[in-house]
């Protein structure tokens, strides 16, 4: 068979349902997940069908498919401009291509196998190959969490979104500093939505881009428990930091952040989602939870902190140990700083990390961890704590180290504990 008539599988993202929540490029083992300001695509060429990526999408888009012939995979720059996916060759176009989809299915298939049977032992390898944080990452949720309800409202789902009304927005940084973060709430009145804590939802801003598109949805996490950010009613609240330069220091104006920052109450926003199914908190008695952020990484952590809180106060629920890792560059750069001070010590440890605090040495959260390395060590070797991540990309390595450090300091074998991390749902990576 020539070159030309050979078949291949390509593994394609579907730019109607992405997010652009940076998940799959984050996992992906050998790069092959790339974006630009528009859509999320898959290089041909290095894609290995590993299928680490497709259990941690939120919204499903990362599982698609599509037989074509390999000398005419569609191009990075071909997908870069799509707005829908292309539909699917017909088996006289495959044919005429000299190519037999039967027999490349199946390769196909075997390819799969192996590449997951590679990909389960990546975690005892990784020293030799060098450090990937992401490996480690679990995309299981713990055994005991909630049932998650995901993406009933979406581009492809019966009701497109839903549309929720803004009941409050407070800035929760010091006015006056460059660093404005607003706590909103929405409220979704008599329609179901329901949410637990780790989840997300996508924000519709209004409007299009630079080419005429509409915008393309906005993934918040949420910062409010299950039952609501007002305990029993049909509501969530998120954590945005308004968004005015880029990762460069380049002036931007976010076009999403800008635009829930600035709403007022009484305000309508369409929503999709929720997302996420793995990202969820342990449910069991005397489940531990240590919880590592930065910045409005912070949500998820606010949200989990306020259900057990909230259990904790009804005298229904015997938690175990909290603990919180809190970083960023200033006091007055952090959501909920002054009421976080506030919570009980014995009910939740904390430990702040300020990177930029004048006359004083930076300090970002894995110096925090390494510093209370011996508790962190207990938590390692209790199969009842698991461990959450959320913010910055640039931190995530870090902190994995951090951990692998700390359980190697304490006599514990890395290979085996991260491995057992990943498997039992223990340690979740969410970083952007």
């Amino acid at each position: 068979m020539s070159t030309e008539a050979i078949l291949i599988k390509q593994h394609l993202i579907d730019p109607e349902i992405c997010i652009r929540c940076n998940t799959c490029e984050a996992i992906c083992p050998v790069g092959a997940i790339t974006h630009d300001s528009l859509n999320y695509v898959v290089k041909a060429d290095i894609c290995n069908s590993c299928m680490d990526c497709i259990s941690p999408c939120p919204t499903g888009s990362i599982d698609n498919w599509r037989m074509v012939p390999k000398s005419k995979a569609y191009s990075i720059e071909e997908q870069l401009k799509w707005d829908v996916l292309p539909d699917e060759l017909s088996a006289e176009e495959l044919a005429a291509a000299g190519g037999d989809a039967g027999e490349a299915q199946e390769q196909a298939h075997s390819a799969v196998q192996a590449a997951a049977a590679s990909s389960a032992s990546a975690v005892s390898t990784a020293s030799a190959s060098g450090f990937n944080s992401a490996q480690f990452g679990a995309t299981l949720p713990p055994w005991s969490a909630a049932h998650a309800y995901t993406n009933l409202y979406g581009p492809k789902a019966p009701e497109k979104y839903i549309t929720a009304t803004v009941t409050g927005n407070l800035r929760v940084t010091e006015v006056g500093k460059d660093y404005d973060t607003h706590h909103i709430v929405l409220d979704f009145g008599n329609l179901p939505f329901p949410v637990l804590e780790g989840q997300s939802i996508g924000i519709l801003p209004p409007g299009t881009d630079d080419k005429g598109r509409a915008h393309h949805a906005r993934q918040y996490s949420i910062a409010s428990p299950r039952n609501g950010e007002r305990p029993g009613h049909n509501n969530l609240s998120l954590t945005i930091k308004r968004v005015l330069e880029d990762h460069d220091g380049q002036a931007v104006r976010g076009v999403a952040s800008n635009y829930m920052c600035d709403l007022q109450v009484g305000d309508k926003v369409q929503v999709i989602g929720p997302f996420g199914a793995s990202f969820l908190m342990p449910n069991h008695p005397k489940s531990n939870i240590v919880m590592i952020c930065t910045g409005t990484g912070s949500a998820p952590m606010r949200a989990m902190t306020e259900w057990r809180r909230r259990l904790r106060a009804s005298g229904k629920f015997e938690g175990g140990k909290l603990m919180l890792f809190f970083g960023a560059r200033t006091p007055a750069e952090l959501p909920y700083f002054g009421p976080l001070n506030n919570l009980p010590k014995d009910f939740i440890d904390i430990e702040f990390a300020f990177s930029r605090e004048e006359g004083k040495a930076k300090r970002y959260v894995q110096d925090a961890m390494r510093d209370r390395a011996a508790d962190i060590a207990a938590q390692l070797k209790d199969p009842n704590t698991c461990f959450y991540v959320c913010g910055l990309k640039s931190m995530e390595e870090g902190v994995v180290m951090a951990l692998r450090d700390i359980a190697q300091n304490a006599g514990l074998d890395w290979d085996t504990v991260g491995a057992a991390l990943k498997k039992e749902g223990r340690l979740h990576l969410e970083t952007y």
